[in-house]
């Protein structure tokens, strides 16, 4: 059995019967007017983090879901769409579809301004995505990549990339982990599809990210996610898995490299008014200014003691500049 069966087990389970707890559960529940998240949806929140972000979702984007899970964040990306098809989900596991259907029709009860043909279901392979080239406004998976080993990883994140239309977003939550995972962890195929032990050190992911041609990378958020203990797992350290909230944009790849903002920030304090360094940042008095780790790297070059640049918080907001 590969490790792609042993996944579609898991969440063949997961969807017959809702296994709270499966991944981290921690998602933030949408609070907002006139919408309300059945139960099952919420037992049945297969991720480990949220990719709905009001800021991306203007303007009705054509949206693409992959993994679907119990729905969850298709109904919360519906309640900026509203249009028949707006939302399209995608997901391999026949009974993970159906359930989502099941819930749909509950949600439908819960709020009246949704109907459930917003939500396209459709069954599809996330390294061969029934999509066409250039449609997709904002594609998004939750707690899925990660579980794909380095090569399909690869064709999963060339998919999006292919899918998505110029300056399209793609709006991820997977674990990540900074400390090295021994053999026998990275090849257990059930930690593996319970998103543990293919978690990467975020360097990696985005290194896969911009080697896709995605030019400008947000890094969100990052938190605390989980703990592999020796008296659980076979490791003989405590190895902390942590979630991260990241937007690869398909925005062309500058000459001199992506942008990759990590939540870094300049700060000028000197006697002018502002301070301008001649390629496109203009800094003005103790004004912070949001600045991708490129723009970090340049700036700290000048050796200005009137200039304060910030380490990264893993937490960028938007605004600022490259």
């Amino acid at each position: 059995m590969s490790y792609l069966e042993t996944t579609h087990n898991v969440y063949k389970d997961a969807a017959l019967v809702p296994d709270v707890g499966l991944c981290c559960t921690t998602n933030a529940i949408w609070e907002l007017p006139g919408l309300k998240i059945p139960k099952i949806m919420q037992e049945m929140n297969y991720g480990c983090g949220s990719t709905v972000h009001a800021k991306d979702l203007t303007n009705n984007p054509k949206m693409l879901y992959v993994g679907v899970g119990g729905g969850m964040e298709l109904l919360q990306f519906s309640y900026f769409n509203r249009q028949k098809g707006g939302v399209i989900g995608l997901d391999v596991v026949d009974e993970m579809l159906e359930a989502s259907r099941k819930n749909f029709a509950i949600a439908e009860e819960q709020n009246d301004w949704f109907q459930s043909d917003f939500v396209d279901l459709r069954k599809g392979d996330a390294l061969n995505l029934p999509i066409d080239d250039n449609s997709i406004d904002v594609a998004a998976q939750n707690c899925l990549f990660n579980i794909f080993k380095m090569d399909d990883l690869k064709k999963a994140v060339a998919e999006m990339y292919r899918v998505l239309k110029p300056h399209g977003k793609l709006i991820m939550s997977d674990p990540t982990c900074e400390q090295p995972m021994n053999e026998t962890l990275r090849n257990d195929e059930k930690l593996r599809a319970l998103c543990l032990s293919g978690s990467l050190p975020i360097a990696d992911y985005v290194k896969i990210l911009t080697d896709a041609g995605f030019g400008t990378i947000e890094i969100r958020a990052r938190k605390p996610y989980r703990i592999l203990d020796p008296e659980n797992y076979p490791t003989d350290e405590l190895i902390f898995i942590e979630s991260i909230e990241i937007a690869a944009i398909k925005d062309p790849m500058p000459e001199d490299g992506p942008c990759v903002f990590t939540g870094r920030t300049a700060i000028f304090y000197g006697k002018e008014d502002y301070f301008d360094d001649q390629k496109g940042h203009i800094l003005y008095k103790n004004q912070p200014l949001a600045i991708c780790d490129k723009t970090a790297l340049a700036l700290s070059k000048l050796h200005r003691d009137d200039l304060f640049i910030s380490q990264s918080s893993f937490n960028y907001g938007g605004g600022g500049c490259c």
